[in-house]
């Protein structure tokens, strides 16, 4: 797929991508689908629901964008309620837990490789769609 190749030389011209027919294509909860890639990073999709377990990305910021329904970031200092629309960033080292009490569309940034629990043993596989 040439648009996760960033060093690629590709001559069709540039296509949107539409979020709502990329989220079509799954259903499973708490596994990214990588649907873009810009320097070094991958935009990835995920539907979430439930909670996922407590973590933290000791060399990254982790970026939040919700898409549809209502996030809960569970922080030690405190939670942040997302909903769609609204975005947050937890910093990196700072732990956390996301929650969605029902089904939740989310937009995620982050550096290509960045495990989803911050430990590669245990993180989804990021496959792309």
């Amino acid at each position: 797929m040439p648009w996760l190749d960033a060093n690629h030389a590709d001559s069709a011209p540039p296509k949107a991508i539409n979020l709502a027919e990329k989220l079509s294509l799954f259903t499973d909860h708490w596994s990214p689908k990588v649907i873009a890639a810009f320097n070094g990073h991958d935009v990835m999709l995920v539907k979430v629901q439930g909670e996922f377990v407590w973590h933290s990305h000791p060399d990254t910021d982790d970026f939040f964008l919700v898409l549809k329904g209502q996030l809960t970031i569970r922080q030690r200092d405190g939670d942040v309620i997302l909903n769609a629309g609204d975005l947050h960033i937890v910093p990196k080292g700072v732990e956390h837990c996301t929650v969605a009490a029902d089904e939740a569309h989310l937009l995620l940034i982050e550096p290509r490789g960045t495990p989803n629990t911050g430990d590669p043993a245990t993180a989804a596989v990021n496959h792309p769609i």
